[in-house]
């Protein structure tokens, strides 16, 4: 599909520009204007959004589900588009673009199968009881319905798959709600190829056009009018602890405070035990380094923290070091976050051991790595703050009482990973409580950049990794965060929604 970049909003079905316009700023190939967001396309859009709700919601399963199924649809018919703008874009080779895609179409697919079977409504009946004694029973049924129009913030490390139809979107027009995208200025004309597919979805299936609209957001205002809008009843958000924190804050100093589904930040600890590192300590490192630098070390889940105990230290730090040295230059996805790499690997490496330190320049990053002891760490919370890239920190503990006392004192994580053989059974016990308070994902035995989209996954974690810790972004459990109970009484079955009708 030959595909031209118009650089305009999506507003309920009308492509629309502007007078502002910011013009991208692509790894390759040459820059495009793109029309600038505004709080009355804003307005625009959340208004729209309200006006589609009551029609959206009272949808068939069955109607949303093959929705959703025709924007993976749309989707794949611009996929060679979306991979060579895409890459254009964001410097991601087009192997990863490929897979991201493909992720994101699942995902799609995944929340129509999730919404066909239906277990997510979650339906409770507690019959009439007109003889009971004392008092009788009114006839209660309870069940899960759509909270309203959503705003959803496109992320900047993953162009398709977090942002403009990725699992945010999914999960909310899943449960039933109107969707208002901002997209991400990283990467603009790939938000705007994926937002054609899903108007054109829209357009194929007779859903209300107010159903979805993107804005393209270059400014922090964009977002601050999305967030205050008082027709937007949630937002779903991935991005820096500093600017979700903002937003956050937004949202509940509102009239009406909304939730507020932010992913921030997370270093995503991994304990690597005494008896796998005398055993495999090569085979860690090794594993780790390519962790950590996969993606130039953008992702959420870059284990960039390593706890082991002192006197194993030197072997992993040596054959890790050998790894990182060999990693080759890598484009990051925007010129502000490689700035942002390079002054958070600055910042650390005065506070801590650097053991690498390279000279990077422009766009592109090599892998930092530095080291410290337990005591220094605890005792300094920016050596706990995530630096968005190829950075890691070494770790060492002198026994441990010390490396439990490392992890009780961690913040909030997405993920915990240990590194472990049968015979550390016993240490890692006594870790699993706490790592299990700490991060919304523990793992064993293996590197938790890749996360699964399924029934089971949790991708979230206690603050600072998220803003709520009862949700998650990733897997089909993510559609109760657009979604509320309503119980009915006595209330005709006629009146009643579809799903709640005998």
């Amino acid at each position: 599909m030959n595909q031209h970049i118009r650089g305009q909003h999506l507003i309920a079905g009308d492509w629309i520009g502007g007078e502002g316009s910011f013009r991208s700023s692509p790894a390759s190939g040459s820059a495009r204007d793109f029309a600038s967001g505004t709080a009355a396309l804003v307005d625009q859009a959340a208004q729209a959004a309200e006006a589609a709700f009551a029609d959206y919601a009272a949808t068939t399963r069955t109607a949303r589900a093959d929705f959703l199924d025709a924007i993976a649809d749309q989707i794949e018919a611009r996929a060679d588009a979306i991979t060579r703008v895409g890459s254009e874009e964001t410097g991601l080779p087009e192997a990863r673009l490929q897979g991201e895609r493909g992720r994101t179409t699942g995902q799609l697919r995944l929340f129509a199968a999730h919404i066909r079977e239906g277990a997510y409504l979650d339906r409770r009946h507690d019959a009439a009881m007109p003889d009971r004694q004392p008092l009788p029973r009114p006839d209660l049924r309870m069940i899960q319905r759509p909270i309203g129009p959503v705003a959803v913030f496109g992320a900047s490390n993953f162009p398709l798959a977090f942002s403009t139809a990725g699992g945010d979107t999914a999960a909310a027009l899943a449960a039933g709600c109107p969707v208002v995208v901002k997209g991400h200025p990283a990467h603009p004309g790939t938000g705007q190829i994926v937002a054609e597919a899903v108007d054109a979805a829209i357009r194929d299936c007779g859903m209300p056009a107010g159903v979805f609209s993107f804005i393209h957001g270059d400014t922090h205002e964009v977002g601050q009018a999305l967030v205050q809008h008082p027709l937007i009843k949630a937002v779903g958000f991935t991005g820096s602890l500093r600017g979700g924190r903002a937003l956050f804050d937004l949202c509940a100093a509102r009239p009406e405070p909304i939730p507020f589904f932010g992913e921030l930040g997370s270093v995503n600890p991994c304990f690597v035990l005494p008896q796998a590192l005398a055993a495999r300590g090569a085979q860690i490192a090794e594993g780790w380094a390519a962790s950590l630098t996969m993606g130039a070390g953008q992702f959420c889940t870059n284990p960039g923290l390593l706890v082991l105990h002192r006197d194993q230290a030197d072997d992993l730090l040596a054959a890790a070091t050998a790894a990182l040295r060999n990693a080759p230059a890598q484009v990051m996805l925007s010129d502000g976050i490689a700035e942002a790499y390079r002054t958070g690997a600055a910042r650390l490496a005065d506070r801590a051991t650097a053991v690498i330190r390279p000279e990077t320049d422009g766009r592109t990053a090599r892998p930092s790595l530095l080291r410290c002891t337990s005591e220094e760490y605890l005792a300094d919370h920016a050596l706990g703050e995530e630096v968005f890239g190829p950075l890691g920190l070494v770790v060492t503990v002198d026994t441990d009482d010390q490396m439990l006392t490392l992890a009780q004192g961690l913040e909030g994580q997405l993920t915990a990973t240990l590194q472990m053989d049968d015979a550390d059974t016993d240490l890692a016990r006594r870790l699993m409580p706490v790592l299990e308070r700490k991060a919304g994902r523990v793992l064993a035995n293996g590197w938790p950049t890749g996360v699964e989209v399924s029934d089971a996954m949790v991708h979230g974690g206690p603050y600072p990794a998220s803003t709520n810790f009862g949700a998650t972004s990733v897997g089909t459990l993510a559609i109760r965060r657009f979604l509320r109970p309503v119980c009915f009484q006595n209330i005709p079955e006629a009146l009643l929604p579809g799903d709640l009708r005998d």
